[in-house]
């Protein structure tokens, strides 16, 4: 399968930061996005909340200027962000009183935000989800898909 060079940057910065315990969802620099952007927190700027889908102001003029960072939109960057966070279990945005795992840095939890991230990046490339094992076992989701039988 032929890829772009965004996904496979990003792929390699997110394997790089899960295997080397630089990967926590409560860090703008060492979160999903945090590390696909080489630990700059820039990012966070774009948005009024950590875990929204809504551009502010800053993140709408960039957005409208066609700026892309690692050559991703600010647009598909919080979307990169929301998938991993969700994932991981935060109830978004994150906040102090919404809900959010006991332990963010496990492992397990930390394996499925990046699951997450990883069909996310399949999806804005237009690429078929890497992480989707229903084609091994012949299987239909019940998904925005379902109609589709997966041979």
């Amino acid at each position: 399968m032929r890829t772009s060079n965004r996904f496979n940057c990003a792929i390699e910065k997110l394997y790089q930061a899960f295997h080397s315990n630089r990967l926590h969802p409560e860090c703008c620099k060492q979160c999903a996005v945090g590390n696909i952007l080489d630990g700059q927190d820039f990012w966070k700027h774009l948005s009024d909340d950590h875990g929204s889908t809504q551009l502010n102001l800053l993140g709408k003029l960039h957005q409208s200027k066609g700026k892309r960072f690692n050559g991703y939109t600010p647009q598909e960057l919080l979307y990169i962000e929301v998938s991993f966070l969700n994932a991981c279990g935060y109830e978004l945005p994150v906040h102090y009183r919404n809900n959010k795992p006991d332990n963010p840095q496990d492992k397990d939890l930390l394996f499925q935000g990046l699951s997450a991230v990883v069909s996310t990046l399949c999806e804005l490339d237009q690429i078929p989800d890497v992480m989707d094992c229903t084609q091994l076992f012949k299987f239909r989701a019940k998904s925005k898909k379902a109609s589709e039988l997966i041979v």
